[in-house]
């Protein structure tokens, strides 16, 4: 086995300080035709031909441009790695469309990162664009079988400009057959080329998900890894450099410049189109020239018949070809705008009843057709607002350009997050973002069972248990007051006078519970919610009737348990 790159880094290299990513899943984005192909049906295994011994593609870079750091900076978390920008948008664009395709993979951004990190340090050093391609190819060693394993040519030069032999082509490292296969549009550009990073990134991460692979599961990620290069030493690397890259703290650099550094030859040539031979008109030959025939020469004489058809002035007609360039370009994605309101509300653990909604819009006015739009929930305060078990959705706009993100759910606590709508052409991204307000949900008092309480003369009330709620989940350190009320001749609730503690039921309070109390503060709701009422008294005196015991929380949410004294038995003779 070819050892690795010198440049690489070794996977006990010290572990940098954890530090949150300073860009936020906005700039992630999914493909506009995502390639599933064969996705979860059949999984790679170490000996497909992606996994072969394929050696170091990478240049003889530069330390610099092999190990990119982050400049220290204010903002910047110390010593965290850099990966260029486009290439980190890559990665993030290519997990969420897996997560959207294949849910239940679990692809991290960051092992793509760390594949890429090894295969070509990001495409550094060969002048990576915007739009992920590169200025220059990216090529492995020729697949020969000196040195590597032998794969014969099967793409006829299309990809590796080799028609004898495979090399493993672009920053993530393709071998041409399993391109064939697993090829994707990641940048919504209508093609599928493994020297784009955006097509590479989403490619590899539909080749590692294969198989209906978990890679939250060590064995399953494990598979994974060996199936795209068959090395216990490669998947060391890659699960170094994902480890550092979720645990050290990672920041967007700038894309480095295309370098002049050494490049495998290229070996093997790519077939010349021959041109259509032309027919050629020489004239016969006559070995024996005749000079007494000078009527042969007069076969020429018969230009005269192009001039006997002047009429036909269709000749001119051919230049209309030229009209064939005025074909106007195809439109293109231009916009994306806010459908209705931009702020959305909702009660904490309820659903959003309205769908937030967008609209695409193409290079020609016209609505964007079958458009993916991302929705990203960000900056949540409130516990967890999401669409089902995910704080993404991707979408297809309608034949009106507009995309709805339905199944919104509130956090559980009132808050604030942003909805962020972002749509990705062949370049360019597009984004409006909605502003998000979970208020708190109401809480609801109740008792398990009969809200009537029954007791008898000189007897007392224990272990009365109510329960707070709110959005169906409990609410914990609820304070409330317990205290006897009567209706006021308006019909409503007011606190009975002081007084009527001598002939109805009451609290005990003070040294040694020798005060009679009409109202008491109960303890505050524990982590399940549940409120246990004091012991409620009655004596001898007290009066056979029914009254009327109301639970109250500081914002106004009251229970009333009606409290039944029937009078003591009579003493048997």
């Amino acid at each position: 086995m070819k050892p690795l790159h010198r440049h690489l880094v070794s996977t006990s290299r010290k572990v940098l300080c954890t530090a949150a990513l300073a860009a936020s899943l906005t700039t992630a984005a999914v493909a506009t035709t995502p390639s599933t192909a064969d996705a979860g049906e059949s999984e790679p295994s170490p000996d497909s031909p992606q996994a072969t011994d394929r050696g170091d593609a990478r240049l003889d870079l530069p330390a610099p441009v092999a190990d990119p750091q982050v400049p220290p900076t204010t903002t910047t978390p110390g010593g965290a790695s850099g990966i260029p920008g486009t290439a980190l948008d890559a990665y993030k664009r290519a997990e969420l469309s897996v997560a959207a395709a294949l849910p239940g993979c679990k692809l991290p951004w960051q092992l793509l990162a760390g594949i890429g990190r090894v295969e070509s340090v990001h495409a550094s050093g060969y002048g990576l664009k915007p739009d992920g391609s590169t200025e220059k190819p990216i090529r492995g060693p020729r697949l020969d079988g000196n040195g590597f394993a032998e794969v014969r040519d099967t793409d006829q030069g299309e990809w590796d400009a080799d028609t004898s032999y495979d090399r493993a082509v672009g920053p993530m490292q393709f071998i041409p057959s399993t391109w064939k296969k697993w090829g994707a549009d990641g940048n919504g550009d209508t093609k599928r080329d493994p020297n784009n990073i955006y097509d590479a990134a989403l490619g590899a991460g539909l080749y590692l998900c294969a198989g209906d692979r978990d890679l939250s599961d060590p064995a399953a990620l494990d598979r994974a890894i060996l199936s795209y290069n068959n090395s216990r030493e490669y998947v060391n690397t890659v699960l170094g450099y994902m480890k550092q890259y979720k645990d050290g703290g990672v920041s967007e650099i700038p894309n480095p410049p295309v370098g002049n550094y050494p490049t495998p030859p290229v070996t093997g040539t790519l077939p010349t189109p021959t041109p259509p031979r032309q027919p050629v008109t020489r004239p016969a030959p006559n070995p024996t020239p005749a000079p007494s025939k000078p009527a042969t020469p007069t076969t020429p004489a018969k230009p005269t018949t192009p001039p006997a058809e002047p009429s036909k002035p269709t000749t001119p007609t051919t230049p209309t070809t030229p009209t064939t360039p005025t074909t106007p370009p195809a439109a293109t994605l231009a916009k994306v705008e806010l459908v209705g309101a931009s702020g959305i509300t909702a009660e904490a653990g309820s659903a959003f009843t309205a769908a937030p909604k967008v609209k695409a819009v193409l290079s020609d006015g016209k609505p964007a057709k079958n458009q993916v739009v991302v929705f990203v929930v960000g900056d949540d305060t409130t516990g967890a607002t999401r669409f089902g078990a995910s704080d993404s959705l991707v979408v297809r706009t309608d034949d009106q350009g507009i995309a709805a993100a339905p199944g919104l759910k509130a956090g559980l606590k009132a808050g604030t997050f942003t909805l962020r709508a972002t749509a990705y052409g062949s370049v360019n991204e597009y984004t409006v973002t909605f502003k998000g307000t979970v208020t708190a949900a109401p809480v609801v008092l109740a008792r398990k069972g009969t809200e009537q309480l029954d007791v008898v003369v000189g007897k007392s009330l224990t272990g009365v248990e109510l329960f707070a709620t709110a959005a169906g989940q409990p609410v914990t350190g609820l304070k409330t007051t317990a205290g006897l009320v009567e209706k006021d001749e308006a019909g409503k609730w007011q606190p009975v006078k002081p007084e009527a503690a001598a002939k109805g039921p009451y609290f005990k309070g003070g040294k040694d519970g020798a005060e009679k109390l009409t109202v008491i503060e109960p303890a505050a709701t524990g982590a399940d919610g549940k409120l246990v009422l004091p012991e409620l008294f009655t004596s001898p005196q007290t009066l056979p009737g029914t009254y009327h015991l109301r639970i109250l929380t500081a914002e106004g949410v009251a229970l009333v348990l009606e409290v039944k004294v029937t009078a003591a038995p009579a003493p048997q003779a």
